[in-house]
């Protein structure tokens, strides 16, 4: 019986083993091409990582030695200070460098003082003037004295004959000698020089390397790879103060050769896929444990050294809103962290009565980001009610993208500090009290010699007076007891001028700083001064400029290194040396204005203060040991005198010096700052 053309209801077993088999092989294939797939790509990626870090590592170096250079010009101008000398030395950096092509030393109008070219190169600038290289010199350095350090100008092409050219840049820096500005060192590079010998030939044989811009354009072109086979490129970025390049980095893609038997690819490339990313997984896995047991561990350091810090840190966003505090700024304004993360203006430490202030300050901070660098002075309140004063110093925060997202601020409590500085001023003030009743001590004896003439003259008087009253009363002499009387007061006067000079140097204790006029500090100690010349026969000579501006100071403080100073002039001219007859027994004190510099600051008034003797002057010993407190070559002495008055002229903001007098003696003078 025929069933021809009846369907069949089950297909052959054959037929179906082979579509499984048919299906096994295709998935087989396709997880073969699959797997080769992934692992050229793998083969690739590591390559191109590589080879990246590679061009990092070049970037690197010429970053390096870049910045070996900047070291290397800097130390130029400090042995050549002249042009003269400074030719010599340029030729010769320039002969060990190849990759410079011309130095420069330019004034602060940036006008070329002196110059030199490459050796090896020497119609560079043979074809076009340099003068058409101006713009970028002048922008290079006017960024450089914004930077006050090196900056680099774009690059740009340089025509040469016959068709060359060259890619150069401009690197120019300022010059600096005493701490005042002295022009700019400029210095021309080539881009392919710096390819050539600021990178490692053997390493880079195979390699192709070159500059280029950040449009893609190329620059300048060191080596390129050998053959027509396709290659790998990484590129690097090599950021420079004004100027940023892009270096990049070719290397051939190594091809792989095909297995020989089919079936042992496939099997050895499932094996080794499976191997592969068994070791993959495992390295991930080990790689992220290992991250994150850095980060946990780069985390419990970060946060035990913010515990353990004394200064208070506080992290605040672009609104003002407290991100962070560490303990130390919990304990000073004695809340907890949960209680002021969170908290936004006004502040919760801010006193009160302050508060306007304080939130107009934040708010103009915030809008324009000023932040200064040596910090500002505020107070703030604890939670108790009690006042501290603090040191506030601000930086931004910058997160990985660039971009600012708050402030990070570092407070210091000032109260241990103010308390400090409260002790050293009283032990200040009873220090200079105590040297100034050792002053009047040493002076008793001619205050004593000077009280007698004017009471014996009373006494006298007086004597006159009683004898004048015993005559009858119709020839008593009303003229001759008239001027008796006259002269017994102004000796009384006389006397109470001594004693009132003495008791006002003593008691005067206010520590408040006015404008005092020169004359009038000379005129409160020349009583004093005049009593120790006339004993010791030395003339005493004043001379104040005219129109001599007045002192902001404290009176009492500077009266006492006038007085000092000239006392110690005079006791160095003992009786007899210099003698009488050679003019030189002599005590001068000069005041006149001056004008100081300060750096780059602009002129300051000063008024100068000199005492000049004619003794025997300092020598080398007695010199190195001038101001050391407690140090005095008489036997009577304290030494604490020029200790004292150098420090009282440096609390002014002054300077107290010393130097050889002509013929003989030593000639002190001191300054104090004109009164505004």
């Amino acid at each position: 019986m025929s069933f021809e053309g009846a369907p069949h209801e089950h297909s052959d077993p054959g037929s179906r083993r082979w579509s499984l088999w048919a299906a096994l092989v295709l998935l087989v294939l396709v997880l073969l091409v699959v797997l080769v797939f992934l692992a050229r790509e793998y083969e690739e990626g590591r390559d191109q990582q590589a080879l990246e870090q590679e061009a990092a590592a070049v970037a690197s170096d010429i970053r390096n030695s870049l910045l070996r250079n900047v070291q290397t010009l800097q130390s130029l101008n400090s042995v050549a200070p002249t042009a003269d000398s400074w030719n010599a030395p340029a030729a010769e950096l320039l002969t060990q460098h190849r990759e410079l092509m011309r130095l420069e030393w330019r004034d602060n109008a940036q006008q070329i003082v002196s110059h030199r070219d490459t050796p090896y190169l020497s119609d560079l600038f043979g074809y076009l003037d340099r003068t058409r290289a101006v713009a970028d010199v002048k922008l290079a350095c006017d960024n450089a004295q914004r930077l006050s350090g090196p900056a680099y100008s774009s690059s740009y092409f340089w025509p040469m004959r016959d068709g060359l050219g060259m890619e150069l840049m401009e690197m120019c820096l300022p010059v600096v000698r005493s701490g005042v500005p002295n022009g700019f060192l400029v210095a021309t590079y080539s881009l392919p020089g710096m390819l050539s010998e600021f990178t490692k030939r053997d390493e880079l044989r195979s390699r192709g390397l070159s500059f280029n811009d950040a449009d893609g354009t190329r620059l300048a072109l060191h080596r390129m790879v050998p053959g027509t086979r396709r290659t790998l490129s990484a590129n690097a970025v090599l950021e420079l103060p004004g100027h940023t390049l892009i270096l990049q980095l070719q290397s051939p893609r190594l091809v792989g050769g095909l297995f020989p038997n089919v079936l042992t690819a496939v099997v050895s490339a499932l094996s080794l896929a499976l191997l592969a990313v068994l070791a993959l997984l495992a390295r991930d896995t080990r790689l992220r444990q290992r991250a994150e047991l850095e980060v946990g561990d780069a985390l419990a350091f970060r946060k035990a050294m913010e515990d353990s810090l004394v200064t208070g840190l506080r992290a605040r966003d672009m609104t003002g809103r407290i991100t962070y505090v560490n303990p130390a700024f919990c304990d000073m304004v004695g809340l907890s962290a949960e209680q002021l993360v969170g908290t936004g203006l006004p502040a919760p430490w801010w006193p009160p009565e302050l508060v306007d202030e304080y939130q107009q300050r934040q708010l103009v901070r915030l809008a324009g980001q000023t932040l200064p660098r040596e910090g500002y002075e505020s107070v703030f309140q604890r939670s108790d009610g009690k006042r501290f004063p603090v040191l506030i110093i601000e930086a931004p925060l910058i997160d990985a993208q660039g971009k600012q997202t708050g402030f990070m601020s570092a407070i210091l409590d000032l109260t241990e500090q103010r308390r400090v500085e409260d002790l050293n001023r009283t032990s200040q003030e009873r220090l200079q009290a105590t040297a100034r009743l050792a002053t009047v001590g040493e002076m008793a004896s001619l205050l004593s010699h000077e009280l007698n003439q004017p009471l014996a003259a009373i006494s006298s008087y007086a004597s006159g007076a009683i004898n004048l009253l015993d005559q009858p009363a119709g020839a008593l002499p009303q003229a001759d007891l008239s001027q008796a009387m006259r002269r017994i007061s102004e000796q009384a006067e006389r006397a109470g001028r001594v004693i009132k000079s003495v008791t006002d140097f003593v008691r005067r204790r206010e520590q408040v700083r006015e404008a005092v006029s020169p004359r009038t500090l000379i005129d409160a100690i020349q009583p004093l001064l005049v009593l120790q010349a006339k004993k010791q026969g030395i003339q005493l000579q004043i001379d104040i400029a005219p129109a001599c501006p007045p002192v902001l100071c404290d009176r009492t403080m500077v009266e006492q290194v006038l007085l000092n100073l000239a006392r110690n002039g005079m006791q160095a001219m003992p009786t007899g040396d210099p003698a009488l007859s050679t003019g030189l027994r002599l005590l001068k004190i000069n005041v006149f204005r001056t004008r100081l510099h300060s750096g780059g600051e602009q002129q300051k008034a000063w008024v100068t203060f000199e005492v000049s003797d004619h003794g025997l002057g300092l020598s080398s010993e007695v010199q190195e040991k001038l101001f050391t407190p407690f140090f005095t070559t008489r036997a009577e002495g304290m030494g604490l005198g020029l200790s004292l008055c150098r420090t009282v002229i440096e609390q002014h903001g002054g300077a107290l010096t010393y130097e050889t007098n002509q013929p003989r003696g030593t000639v002190f003078r001191f300054t104090l700052p004109k009164s505004d």
